[in-house]
Order: C-alpha cells, then structure tokens, then sequence
C-alpha cells in the first residue's frame, strides 16, 4: 500500500480520531494504530513500527516526552511529532532537543496547512508549529 505508516497517541479520544481521518482523508498516511496513554504507545510503537508517530505530550501513565525515550529505542526508524496544546517555547525546545522531528500545537492541527509535508508517498518531512 501506498504511502506511509502512521500510529496516532492522544488521550482524548475525539481529537485522536479527528486527527485520523484528517490524516487518511487529505494524506499518503495509512494509520495503522491509536493509543491512549504513554504506556500503550510505547507498546504500539514497538509492535507496529510506524513510519511516523503523532504523540501527545500530556498523556497518562508516561507523559509524551518520558514515552519517547523507549520508543525511539524500540522504533529507531519512526518519526515522532509532539502534538500539545502548549504554546511555551521552551517545551518545544525541549522536545525538540531531544531529538525528535517536529512539534504541532493542538490549535494548529485543524488547520490543513501542517498536512502539507506528508503529502506525497515519496517524502516523510517534518511539520513544525511557527509558534514556538
């Protein structure tokens, strides 16, 4: 199939299929899980192997940031995006020096423009907010 794997984590379970269908309806994404909590996304991932991750930050159990850590190791190839509501830039620094691909604001994710990198099938880019 076409495109690329997409496992989606966020605890609230109307923005988690919102952000699905937006994903599978305008995009080359496929997704192929959703999580809840830190603690099944770490799992997900490690069974999965998405190509990309979309992670909360504030999730139960592990926050998006501690769930990160075993999933980068367990998924090596997956990209993951922190999506948050928080708009401090110093959460996003610090997400991003860990070393992850990109951070979305909850309220930039209606927006179709953060769709635009993925796309095409051919390429996995990152999507930054311009906020942070």
């Amino acid at each position: 199939m076409p495109g690329f794997t997409t496992l989606v984590v966020d605890d609230l379970e109307e923005f988690r299929h919102f952000i699905s269908l937006m994903l599978q309806e305008t995009t080359q994404c496929r997704v192929i899980g959703e999580a809840s909590d830190g603690l099944d996304a770490v799992g997900q991932a490690a069974e999965l192997q998405p190509d990309l991750i979309l992670l909360d930050l504030g999730l139960p159990t592990l926050n998006g940031m501690e769930a990160a850590r075993p999933i980068k190791k367990l998924s090596p190839n997956s990209k993951i995006l922190f999506v948050s509501q928080n708009s401090a830039p110093e959460i996003a620094r610090a997400a991003l020096r860990q070393g992850r691909h990109g951070y979305l604001l909850k309220s930039d994710a209606t927006e179709p423009l953060w769709l635009k990198p993925f796309s095409k099938a051919s390429s996995l880019s990152v999507a930054i907010s311009e906020h942070p």
